[in-house]
């Protein structure tokens, strides 16, 4: 049984974590994805130009998206910390 419960909450862990990850991965994406076509029709080819835009994008959508990841981190915590099922 304490495999079953070990093998659960190392998936509610992970689960937690890609969903929590999922906001600046996309801005990220969507960001990079915007450069570089503007990279293709212009023709300019400079590195930091890929670079700066996405990290400060994603600056931005983690402080936005904050509050919410702060809510859905403290309740996995708490469902995490809170009193065990027992078993019958």
């Amino acid at each position: 049984m304490l495999t079953d419960q070990l093998i659960d909450v190392t998936r509610q862990t992970l689960m937690v974590m890609l969903i929590l990850s999922i906001p600046v991965l996309l801005a990220g994406l969507t960001i990079g994805l915007f450069v570089s076509v503007m990279q293709a029709v212009t023709q300019i080819q400079e590195q930091t130009l890929s670079f700066v835009p996405k990290i400060i994008g994603m600056v931005l959508v983690a402080i936005v998206a904050m509050p919410w990841m702060v809510t859905r981190l403290m309740t996995f915590s708490a469902q995490m910390f809170g009193p065990l099922p027992t078993g019958g």
